[in-house]
């Protein structure tokens, strides 16, 4: 019975809606009585944002620093120049070739002046109107946030403050953290950050066939050598090398004017004890490599020309066998890597019992000099385009694309902390470097590739 009382009613509802007509309806109208959000002057904002941000970058500043760099690096070369043309000049060859060294000079500092002028013109351009620009975005931004009911925008401004003053009160009472580099007086500069440049790029005399070498700073010079620059050039197949040559200055290296002290190993090329692969440095005044056809690290000293080796453990790869690489392609009698840093020469190799990881090992000052302590990595030497040292702390780089390399990955010897997401890039000159060592002389990364020398300023905190 109930449930056809149910039936009844819900029938008489249908039947009584049927009958209402179009007039009969509610309807109701909704008003908004706040304003509506001008997407139009957003859009606008963004657009005029994104233009100024794409005018006004960090690529600006560089080109400024870059050049005001060479300045201040040229002009008092040009003068110490000038100062041992007045003393030494014999008014014959030496004559000729300092003024040709410092017309060079001359051309350069020109050069770089026209360079600075013009960009410098365009940037108070581009400063002017972005000022303008930005005072425009500023009023447009304050307009709306006038749209900003809810203060969604000034709530999220205070968070960040809050959080800001939140990490500074932290940083000031954290007096327990650890610094992760090498103690006061092995590293003075601090933690690297980044690379900037390049600051110098050159060919020096290096005819077009040889295209493999390396060069750089003594970083424990002996006397009266202070501001020279070595350069070994692989001659034979780009592979093989038998003496190294000395510039008494940055544009002497330019020039190619050597100094008589330039020193042959060996009559011979190659043959025993001389240089194979560019991975080659200098340091205390003697030249280390890998020896030829041999895993050793022979260690010449310009002086007395006298040769001594260090025999690397047992599985080392030698010979092509343990190269650096990328993915296309290996750099061929790259196995063994020398590296100098503030604490001295280092060591960069692979084994078989460490399954072709990177192995570091330090080599102590002595005649002859000797291995020290040893460092097991975990990255594999073939995934790595190159390494350096600096601070006691091993860098290693890989390739990303024809302009640009990455350090990626580090090993600090004092913590033995890896890291393999550190992002610091590199400009490149040319597609390949097969050299790169760090100098604690002036803190610049040497690099050869291509017959190019190439070097960029090295950041530290």
């Amino acid at each position: 019975m109930k449930r056809y009382n149910v039936l009844l009613l819900l029938s008489s509802l249908f039947h009584i809606t049927q009958q209402l007509n179009q007039q009969d309806r509610c309807m109701c109208e909704l008003t908004n009585k706040e304003k509506v959000f001008p997407h139009e002057i957003l859009n606008s904002v963004t657009h005029e944002a994104s233009k100024c941000s794409f005018k006004v970058n960090p690529q600006k500043s560089v080109e400024i620093e870059a050049l005001h760099f060479g300045l201040d690096f040229r002009l008092p070369q040009l003068l110490q120049d000038l100062s041992i043309l007045e003393k030494e000049d014999d008014g014959e060859l030496y004559g000729a070739v300092s003024l040709q060294v410092i017309e060079n000079e001359l051309i350069e500092i020109k050069n770089i002046i026209e360079r600075l002028n013009k960009t410098t013109q365009g940037h108070q351009h581009i400063t002017e109107e972005s000022a303008t620009q930005l005072l425009h975005l500023r009023d447009e931004l304050h307009e709306l946030e006038e749209y900003d009911t809810l203060q969604v925008e000034k709530k999220r401004k205070e968070n960040l403050r809050l959080k800001r003053d939140l990490d500074e009160c932290k940083n000031s009472n954290d007096f327990n953290v650890q610094p992760t580099r090498q103690p006061d007086g092995v590293c003075p500069h601090g933690k690297f950050v980044n690379i900037t440049g390049p600051r110098f790029y050159s060919t020096g005399e290096v005819p077009s066939n040889h295209k493999y070498g390396g060069w750089g700073r003594d970083p424990k010079p002996a006397s009266g050598k202070k501001n020279w620059y070595w350069r070994v050039i692989l001659t034979v197949n780009n592979i093989y090398a038998n003496n190294i040559n000395f510039y008494s200055s940055l544009s002497a290296l330019t020039v190619g004017a050597k100094t008589p002290d330039n020193a042959l190993i060996h009559a011979a090329n190659p043959t025993t004890n001389t240089i194979q692969g560019p991975n080659v440095v200098f340091y205390c005044d003697a030249l280390y490599y890998n020896c030829y056809n041999s895993d050793r690290v022979c260690r010449f000293n310009i002086t007395s020309k006298a040769i001594s080796d260090l025999q690397l453990p047992k599985g080392t790869r030698y010979n092509s066998k343990g190269n650096f690489c990328r993915l296309d392609q290996c750099y061929i009698y790259t196995d063994i890597d020398l590296a100098t840093d503030e604490s001295g020469v280092w060591v960069i190799y692979s084994t078989v019992q460490n399954f072709g990881n990177l192995v570091l090992s330090k080599i102590e000052e002595g005649d002859p000099p000797m291995f020290g302590q040893t460092w097991h990595t975990s990255v594999n030497k073939q995934v790595v385009t190159n390494t350096f040292m600096a601070c006691g702390i091993l860098y290693a780089t890989r390739y990303v694309d024809k302009e640009i390399e990455e350090i990626f990955y580090s090993f600090d010897t004092l913590t033995e902390v890896e890291k393999f997401n550190l992002g610091i890039f590199i400009n490149k000159m040319c597609p390949n470097i097969n050299f790169l060592n760090y100098s604690p002389v002036d803190k610049m990364l040497h690099i050869h590739c291509d017959s190019y020398m190439v070097s960029y300023e090295v950041l530290f905190e």
